[in-house]
């Protein structure tokens, strides 16, 4: 694992052996892998989810979340954004990436105030903050983002997530807030 100025604070780092079974899961995938992909399918009360786990410990890169589409196909454009970054492509954002989807997709910097709502199994893992989160943020059929004129029927389907819990529009996302 590597050294670097922000430590980390996740259970294999703090030394913590007594685990529940959902996080010694996660614990034994990321020091097969590197990291690994969460996804929490769609339900009666909104669209699924998918974020990576690990990247943060094992390679002190930003973890990447994504919203709104089948969670296994956002868990292979998670995996291959994740594998790239291993292999010296950073993930930072603002960048647009043309090279895992068949779209481009937008990196956007998750405001920590969305982590309880999203990220619990990533909170059970690294036990506090430090651990950035970037949003991976993909278009609509007229190639608009969330934020663009003609994108904000994106919304139902993706939060946006670098915005502040009160400056979202209310919807799916902010309900349980």
């Amino acid at each position: 694992m590597p050294t670097g100025h922000t430590p980390c604070h996740c259970v294999v780092c703090q030394d913590i052996i007594e685990l529940d079974p959902r996080t010694q899961s996660t614990v034994d995938v990321i020091e097969q892998r590197g990291w690994q992909v969460t996804m929490i399918p769609a339900d009666d009360h909104g669209p699924g989810w998918a974020y990576t786990i690990g990247l943060w410990h094992s390679h002190r890169m930003p973890e990447i979340a994504m919203f709104g589409l089948d969670i296994h196909l956002m868990q292979t454009v998670l995996n291959d954004l994740a594998q790239q970054a291993v292999e010296g492509q950073p993930l930072e954002a603002g960048q647009e990436r043309n090279d895992v989807a068949s779209v481009p997709v937008v990196l956007r910097a998750v405001d920590y105030r969305w982590y309880k709502a999203f990220f619990g199994t990533a909170i059970s893992y690294y036990r506090k903050p430090p651990f950035p989160v970037l949003q991976v943020v993909w278009p609509n059929r007229d190639g608009a983002f969330p934020w663009q004129p003609g994108g904000e029927g994106l919304l139902s389907h993706q939060p946006r997530l670098h915005l502040h819990p009160d400056e979202h529009p209310v919807g799916v996302w902010t309900q349980d807030l």
